[in-house]
């Protein structure tokens, strides 16, 4: 008999794990967030060169076969509700990221996203913070929080200036962290350097944020009007462990397009597939989003900090191997 078809993670898990979900739940009704639904399948993936959509296929014997997506965050469709007036929304669900497996990856996981109208990001940070409170409590309820800027941050841990320092330097401190030889951009540098060096640093005892990404990293935040070098961005990191990312959501239809624009260039460049536009999206800002922040919380990874958990694996009932 084989033994696969077990599950990795414990009863005792699988009840934590319910009981945190429950816990989130109550912390946004508290708050009057809406819980809303989306689609798991879509129609056109994302363009973000570091994500990578899974493709399916609908079977039609009545017409042609039409290919399409799973979603691998809620952040599209859930802006086209907020766009359509929803309100304060939040939304717990699966999504799905091609090529992502390790110690803190696997292909599926839990996401909990939410969206806040005329907040600052400051002051979504605060709610942030004020969750995980709630979800790693009572052991990590007392955690302080500390704010560091993304140029703070490669100063203090790497004495780099990422915003002037240069290129042929910053190859020169990703190599000597490990980077394979070979050509790379100065973002993917800054990305090697901030998931190797610096992440794995940050949020020792602490809840950390990191603001201020480069405008290059902005993905669909807005660029900080007092330094255009920088996006409204922020991403959290505790015991080294990176659990959110947010954003000033960009409401610029156009500025919009030319990034996705831009993503689909670079993964030409880098030999990776590049698909449509999400129409439906470009056309809900066009229509109006609202002013808004919006962050994304990995929930698997929260849950290996409130319980001790060393991989993924361990809190998740089928890792991709046993599904």
């Amino acid at each position: 008999m084989r033994a696969d078809w077990q599950p990795t993670a414990s009863t005792a898990m699988l009840k934590r794990r319910a009981a945190l979900l429950s816990r989130a739940r109550e912390f946004f009704a508290e708050r009057g967030v809406l819980e809303v639904d989306t689609p798991l399948v879509i129609n056109a993936p994302v363009t973000d060169v570091h994500i990578h959509s899974a493709r399916v296929l609908f079977e039609d014997t009545g017409s042609p076969s039409r290919r399409y997506f799973l979603h691998t965050s809620p952040e599209y469709a859930m802006k086209r509700l907020l766009a359509a007036g929803a309100g304060d929304i939040y939304q717990i669900c699966h999504v799905i990221r091609s090529l992502e497996r390790g110690r803190l990856h696997n292909a599926e996981f839990t996401l909990i996203e939410w969206y806040r109208r005329g907040v600052s990001l400051d002051a979504l940070m605060q709610e942030v913070a004020a969750l995980l409170r709630r979800l790693l409590a009572p052991a990590g309820a007392q955690r302080r929080t500390e704010r560091i800027s993304y140029r703070e941050a490669f100063l203090r841990e790497l004495a780099i200036d990422p915003f002037t320092v240069a290129e042929q330097a910053l190859a020169q401190a990703a190599h000597e962290a490990g980077l394979a030889a070979g050509a790379a951009g100065r973002d993917e540098l800054l990305e090697f350097l901030m998931g190797t060096r610096i992440g794995p640093r940050l949020g020792r005892g602490t809840l950390t944020f990191v603001y201020g990404y480069p405008a290059s990293q902005a993905a669909l935040a807005r660029l900080d009007a007092a330094d255009p070098r920088a996006a409204e961005r922020f991403e959290l990191y505790c015991e080294g462990v990176e659990l959110a990312n947010g954003f000033h959501e960009l409401a610029d239809h156009r500025q919009q397009r030319a990034r996705f624009e831009g993503d689909l260039a670079e993964r030409r460049r880098r030999g990776l597939r590049a698909e449509s536009l999400d129409e439906r999206l470009l056309a809900a800002l066009q229509a109006g989003l609202p002013d808004c922040c919006g962050v994304a919380l990995g929930f698997e990874r929260t849950l290996m900090l409130a319980t001790g958990a060393e991989r993924i694996d361990d809190v998740l009932p089928f890792p991709i191997e046993r599904a």
